[in-house]
């Protein structure tokens, strides 16, 4: 006659079966969450690079239009003190907050091109303003990248079970790299 295996037997091979399967998925659930927290992260870099190259831009932008409106002395002062503070400023959210207000302060240089035909006509201005115009490109393209890096990133912290893994592994939903409220615009379409 064949003998069966105690049930104890069963039970701790079941117990034992189901204890590697939730080691197993703890594992694949924290590695999943790494190399999302990692893409999230290596996009911010991107956007970091790109504002790097604008703030590298302004001073040459800056003592450009100082040759034609010197007397404009508050304006350039903005744009120098709206530099440094987005210099200075480190995260997404104080980040947006600080290259809002440089981005409102280029504006009003900007501005001054159309009170002096002459800056507005210098080569000079108008290539480093192009130049200007590409890294906004390139800067809302990588806050899109980033943005959606982090949305995926975010979903996987929030989502069940995996937030059990994010929770007990001290994973935290990351800031979006949002446009402050002057940069967005509304757009209307008229026919």
């Amino acid at each position: 006659m064949g003998s069966r295996p105690p049930l104890v037997v069963v039970f701790g091979v079941l117990v034992v079966g189901l204890l590697l399967l939730v080691i197993g998925w703890s594992i694949a659930a924290y590695n999943r969450l790494v190399r999302l927290r990692t893409r999230a992260t290596a996009s911010w870099a991107q956007i970091d690079v790109q504002l790097k190259r604008r703030h590298s831009l302004i001073p040459n932008l800056v003592e450009t239009v100082k040759g034609y409106a010197a007397h404009e002395r508050g304006t350039l002062e903005a744009v120098v003190t709206a530099r440094g503070a987005a210099a200075s400023a480190h995260g997404p959210a104080p980040q947006a907050a600080a290259e809002g207000a440089l981005t409102q302060a280029l504006g009003r240089l900007f501005a001054l091109a159309e009170a002096y035909p002459e800056l507005k006509a210098d080569e000079n201005f108008r290539a480093l303003q192009a130049t200007l115009g590409d890294t906004e490109d390139k800067i809302a393209y990588a806050r899109q990248f980033y943005n959606n890096a982090v949305q995926i990133y975010n979903g996987a912290v929030w989502s069940i079970p995996t937030n059990l893994v994010a929770g007990v592994a001290g994973f935290r939903p990351e800031p979006y790299f949002e446009a402050a409220g002057e940069e967005r615009q509304d757009v209307q379409v008229r026919f």
